[in-house]
Formats: structure tokens, C-alpha cells, sequence
């Protein structure tokens, strides 16, 4: 089974390394993340896809945790309104989320020994208290929050490729303060997480 990784930048690749696996860099965002996995699946041959990263937690998810998908979603595409915000589909449009294979789900958070929830995949990061809070609110289930993954999962779906999340958390989702952000012990999880799950691939 062909396993493609892809990741948004070269820092996410440098640190898995050699393996078994396909990794590419799609870029940030998901708008590239997109692209660059439609344009790999083009070719054919890949399997699973897995949008990896480090990203931002929820609690009680903490620096160096995994975050596993049972669910994708682009947390933040659709309309602001004077009730609030409305996603997408609400306003008649499009899809938002991309579910996981439960089966899949549940393996690939035994083999990471992940926390299994739902990515929120977000085109402006979390910046303020409010907005984690709204976010928490809106997807209670949230464990982890990243820029890419809706993107690789909207360019599979379109594909028939079944595709997965996951998340090394590196900050909490909220402020911004660099002083609490582990950047390098998220590396080294994420690295641990794709080897474990490169291994287990048949």
C-alpha cells in the first residue's frame, strides 16, 4: 500500500526523514495544500494520504500530543453575519467536512497513541481567546487546528483516495505567544507518529 504524506513546509519533511512513506512539501494554506495533492494523486498510485503537521492544540491536548482526525473541517469558510457566522453549507454551498474512515480513525490513533477528534483546518490562525472559544463552542469535539488539511482532504475526495489528519501539537490553540510554543518537541512527535504509522502500513 502506497502511504502519501503531505506536509506544508520543509521543516514538517526534515523532521520524518527517511520512510517508507511518500512525503511531499504542499505548502501553506489550503489552498496549496490543495493544488500540490491534486497534482501528486494525478499520477495515480497512492493509497492513503495523510496531511500531517504541527499545529495548534486544544485542551487538554498539550505540546508534543497527537492529534488524530475523525473528522476534517474548514472551520472558518463561510459568511460573517450580525448573528454570528455561518458556515458553507448553511448558506446552500459547497462541503466543509471530510470525514475519516472510522476504521482508520481508530488504527491510526492506536498506533500514535493520538487523541482521536475533530482538525479544524483554519485559512487565518487562531489569534485571540475569543475566537478558541468560538471555535470550541462550534466543535466541541476540536482537538487540533492546522492550515492545511481540508485542502488535502477536499483533493483526495476528489480523487476516491481515503485520506487522514494528523496533528503534533507545538501551542495552545488561542494568543499568540511565542514563548510557549515547542516547536521542536512537536517535530520529533510528528516524526515518531508517521514512522510508527509507515511501519504499520501493509
Amino acid at each position: 500500500m502506497t502511504l502519501l504524506v503531505v506536509c506544508a513546509v520543509e521543516a514538517e519533511r526534515d523532521a520524518i526523514g527517511a520512510t517508507s512513506a511518500e512525503v511531499i512539501v504542499g505548502g501553506v494554506g489550503p489552498v496549496e495544500a490543495a493544488a500540490a495533492t491534486a497534482a501528486r494523486l494525478t499520477h495515480g498510485g497512492v493509497d492513503l494520504v495523510i496531511g500531517a503537521g504541527i499545529g495548534g492544540g486544544f485542551a487538554p491536548l498539550t505540546h508534543g500530543d497527537i492529534a488524530v482526525a475523525s473528522s476534517i473541517v474548514f472551520a472558518d469558510l463561510g459568511a460573517e453575519t450580525a448573528d454570528g457566522f455561518v458556515p458553507l453549507p448553511s448558506l446552500g454551498f459547497g462541503r466543509v467536512a471530510y470525514e475519516v474512515p472510522p476504521a482508520l480513525a481508530v488504527q491510526l490513533a492506536d498506533r500514535t497513541g493520538g487523541h482521536l477528534g475533530t482538525v479544524l483546518t483554519v485559512a487565518t490562525v487562531t489569534g485571540t481567546a475569543a475566537t478558541a472559544d468560538a471555535l470550541a463552542e462550534r466543535y466541541p469535539d476540536a482537538v487540533a487546528e492546522g492550515m492545511e488539511g481540508a485542502g488535502v482532504a477536499a483533493a483526495a475526495a476528489r480523487f476516491g483516495v481515503p485520506c487522514a489528519e494528523l496533528r503534533a501539537v507545538s501551542n495552545p490553540v488561542g494568543p499568540r505567544d511565542r514563548d510557549a510554543w515547542r516547536i521542536p518537541q512537536a517535530l520529533t512527535a510528528l516524526a515518531a507518529a508517521i514512522a510508527s504509522v509507515a511501519d504499520w502500513m501493509p
